[in-house]
């Protein structure tokens, strides 16, 4: 298959290399986030015909839990301006969708789950709910160097119930807002997110603050490795 070719369908891709729809479904995600297939509507999916070439990070950037800080930063810039613009611009359906998009990831847990995938989906619908498709995009670029440091982040939360309720509140926050047509209260939401979760690695003692403010590893923890600094769990202490 060459550029302009149309895409099979999820299914037949599906059974072709017998794996799952959904397992197909990301990976076309990813492919269309990277700019190698576009979608032409009522047609199919297509392999991209044009010959630039796509944005990436350095492939270093996945190799230490301080460089993906360093892509967290990255995604911060524009995470807040995403969630003010949805409060703005979404319809019902977005906004239904963001819903349950945030009851996915608590059934996710519920069953023993990550919720890694539902973590990033629940973004993601914000990210298109916006109302610019380029914010959706760059969201779904950068999904491929947050998923592993997600799985991290996680983990992390997971040993502390007091982590966990701050994680499920924040994101609350920021539906909430949303709902409301907020626009401050979204970005401001989302903001206090993104600076709260890499406070809780510093609390689990994955990062800790350098003396230019930078972080800095106190374990040696790359994203893929999700075995995590041993702390007693706790259960009412909530972060600060």
């Amino acid at each position: 298959m060459g550029p302009g070719s149309r895409m099979p369908t999820e299914r037949q891709i599906a059974e072709k290399h017998g794996v799952s729809r959904t397992v197909v479904r990301e990976a076309v995600h990813q492919l269309k986030s990277r700019g190698l297939l576009v979608t032409r509507q009522g047609a199919g999916i297509f392999i991209a015909d044009h010959q630039n070439r796509p944005l990436a990070f350095d492939p270093e950037v996945m190799e230490s839990v301080e460089a993906v800080v360093q892509v967290v930063e990255v995604r911060r810039v524009i995470e807040g301006e995403i969630a003010a613009l949805a409060a703005q611009r979404a319809n019902r359906a977005q906004v239904a969708n963001i819903r349950r998009k945030l009851a996915a990831i608590d059934a996710a847990a519920s069953a023993g789950g990550d919720g890694v995938d539902e973590d990033l989906e629940f973004h993601r619908a914000i990210g298109e709910a916006c109302g610019n498709p380029q914010f959706g995009q760059i969201v779904a670029f950068l999904e491929q160097y947050l998923r592993d440091a997600m799985r991290v982040t996680r983990a992390n939360e997971a040993r502390r119930l007091d982590f966990m309720e701050a994680v499920r509140s924040e994101h609350r926050a920021i539906y909430d807002a949303i709902a409301a047509r907020d626009s401050a209260g979204a970005r401001k939401r989302a903001l206090e997110h993104l600076a709260n979760g890499r406070r809780r690695l510093e609390l689990g003692g994955l990062l800790r603050p350098s003396p230019a403010g930078r972080p800095s590893l106190r374990a040696s923890t790359k994203p893929g490795n999700t075995s995590l600094p041993q702390q007693r769990p706790q259960s009412k202490r909530r972060p600060a």
